[in-house]
């Protein structure tokens, strides 16, 4: 894989996913339909699939693609493919919250190696660069041509005082009871993929997931993360979260700062 003709086309792709998102975001009522699992679809979602698949696929015509729009994807085995998850964070969006991102990401021999997050409705944009390292571009977000990047990199965290991002619609008292193990300074809530690149910015130094999710809405977050020198382990043995895994889905899972004594 040339990752310097990867990159470039994720974040074209997001971006325009963003923008087709956004109209329709900002339009009239939208339908909202239920999937086979119960979980909500919109147009949004399908218009983002298409516009993204069409995309990868042309560029990248032997590689697995991976989509949770896509039911027939699903049933593919691969170490090594493409991953995307639309429009992560529907409920939000039905909801006008905001917190909903684009994640695409490529996975190579099971780890998230490139990856990037957008959040149009807050116009914030996350990336790995070519060499793997992550960046927070602002400014006008021009499709053609990056803007102003700034570096970013997780925080040097205190033990005795951590700052916790957790989940906004999926919250429990299975990972309240696992942040009390914590000292914790202060906590937010966040949608989607924005957890891992708040965990990624140094906004954050710990992200609990004591819930299901699959590997589209993860793989994104995860590789801008490892891109900014955090990690993310399984939550019962601490080894690294691995991709590939036959159905797609996820254990339950920690990402965090390193510096971070993980309780057990």
């Amino acid at each position: 894989m040339d990752h310097d003709e990867l990159v470039p086309l994720l974040r074209r792709l997001a971006l325009e996913a963003g923008d087709r998102i956004m109209e329709i975001y900002n339009g009239p009522d939208f339908e909202v339909k239920a999937k086979s699992d119960t979980s909500p679809v919109t147009e949004a979602d399908e218009a983002a699939d298409a516009l993204i698949s069409a995309g990868l696929r042309a560029a990248f015509p032997d590689i697995a693609l991976i989509t949770e729009e896509q039911a027939a994807s699903h049933a593919l085995t691969a170490r090594t493919f493409l991953i995307v998850d639309p429009l992560d964070g529907t409920k939000e969006f039905v909801q006008r919250r905001g917190d909903f991102t684009v994640n695409i990401a490529y996975v190579e021999d099971g780890v998230p190696v490139r990856g990037v997050v957008y959040a149009p409705a807050k116009g914030r944009l996350f990336y790995t660069q070519p060499d793997g390292s992550s960046v927070e571009e602002t400014g006008a977000l021009d499709k053609q041509k990056p803007g102003n990047l700034r570096r970013i990199g997780v925080s040097h965290p205190d033990n005795g005082a951590l700052m916790v991002v957790a989940s906004k619609s999926h919250r429990d008292q299975a990972t309240d009871d696992y942040i009390a193990k914590y000292a914790v300074k202060d906590m937010t809530s966040a949608g989607s993929s924005l957890k891992f690149c708040l965990v990624a910015t140094g906004e954050a130094d710990l992200y609990p997931r004591l819930g299901r999710t699959m590997e589209w809405d993860t793989a994104a977050g995860d590789a801008v993360l490892r891109g900014a020198g955090g990690h993310v382990v399984r939550f019962d043995d601490h080894t690294p979260l691995a991709y590939g895994k036959e159905g797609w889905d996820n254990p339950f899972f920690i990402a965090y700062a390193p510096g971070v004594t993980l309780k057990g």
